[in-house]
């Protein structure tokens, strides 16, 4: 097996585990699925795959979760972070949050977004648009949290990886 497909498969694996981390008992929206969705978009250099694999996994892990009628949002603002992630050529801690914060933001708009147009809840009007974005906030709150401590992770553990991986191979 060459080195890249090593490499693909490693990545892929990342993806999945941080996706079926879902499963895993946690404070609302506190999940690694924005970080996973950056991950992919900056680490995949086969732009389909950066789509396909974090997409694949959610819909594998709601298939274990359950589906709801906003669930196309959820998956509109994954593939939205992935281009964020796409777009971090070369990332450093700053990049890196402001990414997480972005995708957060973006992610947050376009979920809650979509309860509100689904969802009796909130009235089909501007003031009711308004009271499904404040009703989310705490959610939004999580995310950010869990977005910058899972990106950094992600990120940095991958490429701390990648570095011992290429000063082992250097040494052969």
């Amino acid at each position: 097996m060459n080195q890249n497909r090593i490499q693909v498969s490693i990545l892929i694996t990342i993806v999945i585990v941080l996706a079926f981390l879902r499963l895993v008992p946690h404070p609302p929206n506190a999940t690694p699925i924005a970080a996973m969705a950056l991950f992919a978009g900056a680490f995949f250099t086969n732009r389909t795959l950066a789509f396909v694999i974090p997409l694949a996994a959610m819909v594998l892990s709601d298939m274990l979760l359950g589906f709801h009628s906003t669930i196309w949002y959820v998956y509109a603002g994954v593939a939205t972070t992935v281009l964020i992630g796409g777009a971090l050529k070369q990332f450093n801690a700053m990049k890196v949050g402001a990414a997480a914060i972005v995708a957060s933001i973006i992610f947050f708009l376009i979920t809650n977004f979509g309860a509100w147009l689904y969802h009796d809840m909130y009235p089909q009007n501007y003031n009711g648009l308004l009271q499904a974005y404040v009703a989310g906030i705490p959610f939004l709150r999580n995310s950010l949290i869990a977005n910058l401590i899972f990106s950094y992770l992600v990120f940095y553990g991958f490429s701390s990886f990648l570095s011992a991986r290429l000063a082992h191979t250097s040494l052969q």
